[in-house]
């Protein structure tokens, strides 16, 4: 039933001029949904307290409320209408769209000033409705989507995981929509990995400072709350202690508030900032964190001014979140990061003295190579660096990915694809795809980590031609799609 809700409320908005995109379908789902699922949250408190005996004290005022503006019900007047929409009350057309962007959209906007602190759902609803805006036009459209979206429910465990999962397809079809895919979408078979080399612990304080979607989180939650024996107030530490992230872009902070609250936290402590506007002098122990877990944006070109926040300066937005991440780590702290292969063999100023400091304030044990395709319509090769802070690297096990088949769209990472990864990451054991380098070994002026694999496979950070060749071909594909789309509208 979820997945036709979800079909339906797509189909809607394919037909509205102001959503010409995968990106805009999420982003409009988004904020409904939303106040879907805080409608259904507020009901559910007010039935527990007046079980207890107690008043509940709404969230919303009584008009902004998604049972009075989206769906007004009909009473019980023995006409067998009781709880179907009541037409004569349900605003449709210019009177639905404009009660959404002159009222209930300022009203929620103005939430965040009220709010007590940022990591209350009164915050989060302010940030959110400051951020999105209401791309539907068509009242008519609008009220559409509105009776699809009503359809679903929030209340139970097994409803709230099947939205999550519709919910992050969503996610993936609109990373796959684009060339920059990878920005809102790290394959979710990749992410499981990362967790279970890193192997969170109740109690462990888990970052991820450009969240994305909140991929990392929202995994490293299922991850932890899959463990025995939970008690009430492993729950609790799970819920308001745990998770923490920080995102740029205004449309992926709000999927990775919904991300989170799809995956059963009420809450989410993410916060929409620029991270690397930060000064990293500024981190104190206070702010450092057990685990950092992240895929962060790269290619990207950060200003002179922004640069001045590190103490390795560069450009590349990926080499400053890696020295963001190490300085955020307690010591001790476990990290994993997707990064550009070629950070390996750059031999650029910034990427060696990056390198250099990595190799002698964490112990990098490990290293993922990642086939191309990976990342559907990035077109980037990638490693995963996973490192401890606290001990210089003596040796670094290499592990290069081979599935066995050119990736891509149809030909998706899954989790056996990194099975035997994970099993034989434990102890660092050799195979004909993974090996051991003592970084003695190793070039010291540039610390020049891409080794040859010596079973005889390619350089790690070197590429074939063979895999240049697929990812011109993914990306012809990808354009090929993009084309027959807009043939389509014409």
């Amino acid at each position: 039933m979820f997945e036709q809700a979800f079909k339906n409320i797509d189909d809607v908005l394919w037909k509205e001029a102001g959503c010409a995109s995968e990106l805009d379908y999420a982003e409009q789902t988004s904020w409904l949904l939303f106040l879907k699922y805080l409608d259904n949250l507020e009901q559910d408190k007010a039935m527990e307290a007046a079980l207890e005996g107690k008043k509940y004290t709404y969230i919303l005022d009584a008009p902004y409320r998604w049972e009075s503006w989206a769906a007004p019900k009909a009473p019980s007047t023995g006409s067998g209408q009781a709880g179907k929409l009541d037409h004569n009350k349900a605003m449709t057309g210019d009177d639905l769209r404009d009660f959404v962007d002159r009222k209930l959209f300022p009203y929620l906007h103005g939430f965040k000033q009220k709010a007590s602190g940022p990591n209350t759902i009164e915050y989060k609803i302010g940030q959110i409705f400051g951020e999105i805006k209401n791309k539907i036009h068509s009242g008519y459209n609008l009220r559409e989507i509105i009776d699809h979206v009503d359809e679903l429910r929030f209340r139970s465990q097994a409803e709230k995981h099947e939205l999550s999962h519709l919910y992050e397809a969503k996610i993936k079809n609109m990373g796959n929509a684009g060339r920059n895919g990878g920005e809102y979408y790290t394959p979710r078979p990749l992410i499981r990995a990362m967790v279970q080399v890193v192997a969170p612990k109740i109690g462990d304080r888990i970052y991820d400072g450009a969240c994305g979607s909140a991929g990392f989180l929202c995994e490293a939650f299922d991850y932890l709350k899959a463990k025995p024996g939970l008690t009430t107030s492993d729950i609790k530490t799970l819920q308001t202690r745990t998770f923490y992230g920080k995102e740029k872009k205004s449309l992926a902070y709000c999927l990775a508030i919904m991300n989170m609250i799809l995956h059963g936290i009420e809450a989410p402590n993410i916060i929409h900032t620029n991270t690397l506007a930060e000064n990293i002098s500024d981190i104190q122990d206070k702010d450092r964190y057990d685990v950092v877990l992240a895929n962060p944006p790269f290619g990207g070109k950060e200003r002179k001014e922004v640069q001045q926040n590190f103490p390795i300066r560069t450009g590349e937005t990926a080499f400053l979140f890696l020295q963001h991440f190490i300085k955020s780590l307690k010591a001790g702290g476990r990290g994993a990061v997707v990064i550009k292969n070629t950070f390996l063999s750059n031999t650029d100023n910034a990427s060696v003295s990056l390198r250099k400091a990595l190799l002698e304030s964490c112990n990098l044990h490990t290293v993922l190579d990642m086939p191309s395709g990976t990342f559907q319509g990035a077109g980037v090769k990638t490693v995963v660096l996973f490192f401890e802070k606290g001990a210089p690297t003596r040796k670094v096990w290499y592990y290069q990915l081979d599935p066995g088949r050119n990736m891509g769209k149809t030909n998706a990472l899954n989790d056996a694809d990194l099975a035997e990864f994970i099993e034989l990451q434990k102890t660092f054991a050799d195979s004909p795809q993974s090996w051991s380098v003592d970084v003695g070994s190793l070039s010291s002026a540039e610390a020049d980590l891409s080794v040859k694999n010596p079973n005889g496979g390619e350089a790690i950070a070197h590429r074939s031609p063979q895999a240049i060749m697929d990812e011109i071909a993914a990306l012809d594909a990808v354009s090929s799609e993009i084309l027959g789309k807009i043939r389509a509208l014409l």
